[in-house]
């Protein structure tokens, strides 16, 4: 156990970054657990294209494990990278079902995303990027993420549902009349009681207190339905939370999507204008993601850069590559991460973790699958919350940074994107900063200039 422990300190510098092997093991299963659903909600996504259901989980366990991994070798950050939210929604009905292109086509557009990413991190473009960004918004990006994975979380748990309000609460009193309270309602009223447990453990300072929460929330869930107060019903997607083994363990195989890409339209102009999407809401979310959870963590130096950046890009970029060739959409860094920082995680231990259980989830798929999004929803919630506080570093005396930060804050959560966020954030800080000469004041960097530009033409032209 001793020389465990010295070739953990060894590999991932512990004491050096304030932690220990047990707090990076607590930290890594809760990014993991938050995470999970990936593996459920990636295959239902692509598979709506034609792909394999079967070989798009393996595809997507095994570029989850790869990507987590080169995290921690090239960056020993405790970030995790799976394919992404959003990203896998745009592969699979705006390019394959709205634009006709197929499958293997749409891998193709990722697979040169992927390698357009490489040169681009290993030529400085995106680390000059992170670092060009002011202070006050790398703040007001991670007070926007926390807000962002908050609603994420009321509506994985259907506490916040579609209304004619465009947005509302979930009604008890509908779910009773309509039959429904004992699928959804329970599972709803689990949730909320979830927030609660978290919250109270948090106060108590109960070390791994994120992770406690979705397990007493999952165990809670368990004896309701044990109990006939939670009613399974396939036909609306509320399904057992007992794990099922009824077919054995088994790995689906990778083979009908594995190197399918075709390459027949990459000359085309529309091929372009889908790689670049891909590029453009990728690379932007990975470094709000970044800016967001590296804040929370105070691992950004004096001049709010992240040291080794390039090792977390880097991996970033070849996660995506390899993602394709396996068969899955794009693979970026999970703002979910967020969770295991908030647990302690540190170093790279924290994503070796997450990539070992990503590893293992092929062989103990029952158990990851039937771990249900309202018992995740309440550590998204409270994860929100503790990236909250960051808004108390913003300089509210100063409305030239104060308003950017505010329009990046707002953007995230009511627009559903990371990237609108920042994109917002950058457009503002430029403007508001140029129109009010302020801008030689605050030394703005040309690449601001130029991003602010380059945003304003992308919500021109695309």
């Amino acid at each position: 156990m001793e020389k465990f422990s010295k070739l953990m300190e060894n590999t991932f510098k512990l004491r050096e970054n304030g932690t220990t092997v047990k707090t990076e093991i607590i930290a890594g299963v809760t990014t993991f657990m938050t995470m999970a659903y990936i593996l459920a909600v990636n295959p239902n996504i692509l598979s709506s294209t034609g792909m394999d259901h079967g070989a798009v989980f393996t595809a997507t366990a095994l570029a989850a494990f790869l990507g987590t991994l080169l995290m921690a070798l090239f960056a020993n950050y405790p970030f995790a990278l799976a394919p992404g939210m959003g990203l896998n929604a745009y592969f699979a009905y705006t390019v394959v079902l709205g634009y006709g292109y197929s499958w293997q086509a749409a891998l193709t557009a990722v697979f040169a995303e992927g390698i357009i990413f490489i040169v681009l991190s290993l030529s400085n473009v995106r680390e000059a990027i992170f670092n060009s960004i002011p202070m006050n918004l790398k703040y007001a990006v991670s007070v926007g993420i926390g807000l962002f994975i908050a609603f994420i979380g009321l509506q994985n748990a259907h506490i916040v549902v579609d209304s004619a309000t465009l947005v509302g609460m979930y009604s008890f009193k509908a779910s009773v009349a309509n039959g429904m309270f004992s699928s959804e309602g329970i599972t709803v009223l689990l949730a909320l009681i979830g927030v609660l447990i978290t919250g109270v453990l948090l106060v108590k300072g109960v070390k791994g207190n994120i992770l406690w929460g979705i397990l007493i929330t999952w165990a809670l869930g368990i004896v309701c339905q044990l109990t006939g107060l939670y009613q399974i019903n396939p036909e609306a997607g509320f399904y057992s939370l007992l794990p099922d083994f009824s077919n054995g363990i088994s790995i689906p195989s990778l083979a009908p999507t594995f190197m399918k890409m075709d390459f027949s339209r990459v000359a085309s102009l529309d091929f372009l204008v889908v790689m670049f999407a891909f590029l453009f809401v990728d690379m932007f979310d990975t470094l709000g993601t970044l800016i967001g959870v590296a804040s929370k963590a105070n691992m950004l130096d004096a001049q709010g850069r992240l040291p080794r950046i390039r090792g977390a890009l880097l991996s970033d970029s070849v996660g995506t590559a390899v993602g394709a060739v396996l068969g899955t959409s794009t693979t970026t860094t999970f703002v979910e991460s967020a969770s295991g920082v908030a647990e302690g995680g540190r170093t790279g231990l924290t994503a070796v973790v997450a990539a070992i259980l990503f590893a293992l989830s092929l062989f103990l798929s029952p158990i990851f699958l039937a771990i249900p999004s309202f018992a995740t929803a309440p550590a998204l919630i409270v994860v929100g919350f503790l990236m909250l506080t960051s808004i108390l570093k913003v300089n509210f005396e100063d409305y030239t940074e104060a308003i950017p930060a505010y329009v990046a804050v707002i953007a995230m959560p009511f627009m559903y994107s990371i990237s609108e966020g920042i994109a917002m954030g950058i457009i503002s800080y430029v403007v508001i900063n140029l129109v009010t000469g302020k801008a030689k004041e605050k030394n703005i960097t040309p690449l601001m200039y130029v991003l602010a530009v380059l945003f304003v033409l992308k919500y021109i032209l695309l």
